[in-house]
């Protein structure tokens, strides 16, 4: 029962971390990274379509993506949705392919994400003690229930606190990693 708790709990950290790991792969960095063009819809004949499905991407150097899609009549839609999208960015096309050059991050705007990346880790936390709250929940309700002993409930208590305290640090060191590059001029 005790295991079923801890491997439930632990599934649930991993999908935490994992969803945090996502949402700041579309925070820029000031390099050219495609991950921030995931969110990115085009108008494909009606449909709201991922950019990746209806061009090729491509980072041709550190501050430039390149968007070359299958059908040249697409290049003013692809346009629209990524001045549309408020990346930040200003796409030029050459009537066959869109060039994004990623500008150089101000200090503001650094610190500005700085603050957005640290949120987004505040966020990532509260997920994981969500977690952990219902994993307590759970013994508790095993207890109640007779399917453990008292004792099994505190270690099992001290367990999913464990866990859920290195997931916390997992989350630091990711957020700590990401400022890093952030700042990095």
């Amino acid at each position: 029962m005790l295991n079923d708790v801890m491997k439930d709990l632990q599934g649930n950290l991993d999908k935490g971390i994992e969803a945090f790991k996502r949402d700041l792969t579309k925070v820029r960095t000031g390099r050219a990274n495609l991950a921030i063009l995931d969110g990115v819809r085009v108008d494909y004949y009606g449909t709201p379509t991922p950019l990746n499905q209806v061009a090729s991407l491509n980072v041709a150097d550190p501050r430039l993506i390149t968007v070359k899609p299958w059908e040249r009549s697409l290049i003013p839609e692809i346009d629209k949705a990524i001045r549309a999208s408020q990346l930040g960015l200003n796409p030029n096309s050459d009537g066959e392919m869109v060039r994004l050059p990623m500008p150089a991050l101000t200090q503001e705007r650094r610190q500005e994400l700085v603050k957005l990346v640290k949120k987004m880790a505040e966020e990532g936390k509260v997920a994981l003690r969500a977690a952990r709250r219902d994993a307590n929940e759970m013994l508790k309700e095993l207890l109640k229930e007779g399917g453990i002993t008292e004792d099994d409930e505190r270690n099992g208590l001290k367990k999913v606190q464990e866990t859920t305290d290195k997931a916390v640090a997992r989350i630091d060191e990711i957020l700590a990693k990401k400022e890093g590059e952030i700042l990095e001029v």
